[in-house]
């Protein structure tokens, strides 16, 4: 099946690197994000990353202009490190490059060890680098790229080791990462999660203004993963790729188990087997009755979606996961597309439908939505699920639209859709039916009212 050919990209079916490395940062206690860079790119991500969360997101600039892209943005990046000592009283910058300064090449390592030389004498916080040009990837490498450094640079084995699981569950919603640490805690596992963004994006309302949110991931827990009994990362496009995970294997004997997102059943089975053998402890009751609620559901909603045709995209993971998950529930994918590039989403695709016997979509990697709404118009879907970047072709097909992933924008409550474990597919199959269930009543000419 082919497309018109075009050069451009049209309305990107992705976002800029360092906007997922600055995602990764605010899971972290104390934390704040810096961009090498421009104003206009902090301001464009504060901006972006606000409207998701709905909370107060603070990244800070070494601004850099014209006359810094002639003589190196270091300066600036020296007097911005120590504004954001002064002003926020930071525990940890976590410091990603631009576009600007990767092409003009400051060597932003080099720079931070000459700030340490030069303010040796100060209460330095801990500085984080990461290379994060948008030329060369997108948000989900960014972020994947930062909690790798983050690992890599504040990992040591001369301190106390906490003895229990490094959980590194990739781009998520803060709802499904509290949802991750009771589940850990129902099986008495001590778990450092990074980044921990349960409460940094999504915390309570205060009577005084906080610069940096409470919450995150301990520095003191990163310092101790060394001495974790196991590490599970999350990430159906992960497996032979260098990440925070593999690091801890190869330069401190960690184990490391990569597994899918835990979304839908199968997803969530391999992740309670695998919290099972880290423990040594069986499925606790409360998870057990929601698995069979689960599957109650599944049997309850299938005449209301089976054959359903979908079209998805967004973050790689996410989409492999959904694939896997409408399957399930025997929603047909036609189209799984992402933004990203060389992340194995076919063969995962593909052998997800070799499991499972079914047809195997059409499957884009470094699409856009112009490429995605020519191939979708083909397959004529009955609903689209992704994130509010596709709504205008929803809209314009006459077919509901279920929204997760990031960014929401057109929605309120993005920050607290839960997709993870049992209780997450839950509702996600609750959402996907209703979603049918809404388009069909509305397209009914007597707007039947039961069911």
């Amino acid at each position: 099946m082919s497309t018109t050919p075009y050069v451009s990209t049209t309305n990107a079916c992705k976002l800029c690197t360092p906007l997922g490395a600055c995602l990764a940062f605010k899971g972290i206690e104390g934390a704040v994000p810096f961009l090498h860079g421009s104003q206009g790119c902090a301001t464009y991500m504060r901006r972006y990353v606000i409207s998701h969360f709905r909370e107060p997101v603070d990244i800070a600039s070494s601004a850099l202009g014209e006359k810094h892209a002639v003589y190196g943005g270091g300066p600036n990046l020296k007097k911005g490190l120590l504004n954001v000592m002064q002003k926020y009283g930071a525990r940890l910058i976590g410091v990603a490059t631009t576009c600007l300064t990767e092409t003009i090449g400051d060597d932003v390592p080099r720079i931070i060890g000459e700030f340490r030389n030069e303010f040796g004498e100060l209460d330095l916080p801990e500085i984080v680098s990461v290379s994060t040009p948008s030329f060369a990837g997108t948000h989900m490498e960014g972020f994947h790229a930062a909690v790798r450094s983050v690992t890599e640079q504040l990992a040591q084995e001369n301190i106390p080791h906490h003895g229990g699981l490094n959980l590194f569950p990739g781009m998520i919603s803060p709802a499904d990462t509290r949802h991750l640490r009771d589940i850990c805690d129902d099986y008495d596992l001590e778990t450092c999660i990074l980044p921990d963004v349960s409460e940094t994006l999504d915390g309570p309302a205060l009577l005084d203004y906080e610069r940096i949110p409470r919450g995150g991931t301990p520095i003191t827990a990163i310092k101790a993963m060394p001495g974790a009994t196991a590490s599970i990362e999350f990430g159906h496009c992960l497996p032979g790729r260098h990440t925070a995970g593999t690091f801890l294997k190869d330069r401190h004997g960690v184990p490391c188990m990569q597994l899918p997102l835990p979304m839908g059943l199968r997803g969530s089975d391999a992740f309670f087997d695998a919290l099972g053998e880290v423990s040594g402890k069986t499925l606790p009751a409360r998870h057990e009755r929601d698995r069979g609620r689960l599957v109650d559901a599944f049997v309850d909603g299938h005449k209301y979606i089976f054959g359903k045709r979908a079209v998805v995209y967004g973050e790689e993971d996410i989409v492999a996961g959904l694939v896997e998950f409408l399957s399930e529930i025997g929603v047909h994918v036609v189209l799984a597309a992402t933004g990203s590039e060389k992340t194995g989403l076919a063969k995962i695709i593909g052998r997800t439908c070799d499991e499972l016997n079914l047809k195997k979509p059409e499957i884009r990697e470094g699409a856009d939505f112009h490429e995605i709404s020519e191939l979708a118009e083909q397959l004529e879907p009955d609903l689209l699920i992704g994130h509010s970047k596709g709504y205008q072709y929803a809209r314009r097909w006459n077919v509901p639209l279920v929204r997760l992933g990031f960014p929401i924008h057109d929605r309120f409550g993005g920050q607290r859709l839960r997709l993870l474990g049992y209780q997450g597919a839950q509702e996600l199959f609750d959402r996907v039916v209703n979603a049918v269930l809404e388009k069909n009543q509305s397209d009914s000419p007597v707007g039947y009212g039961y069911l």
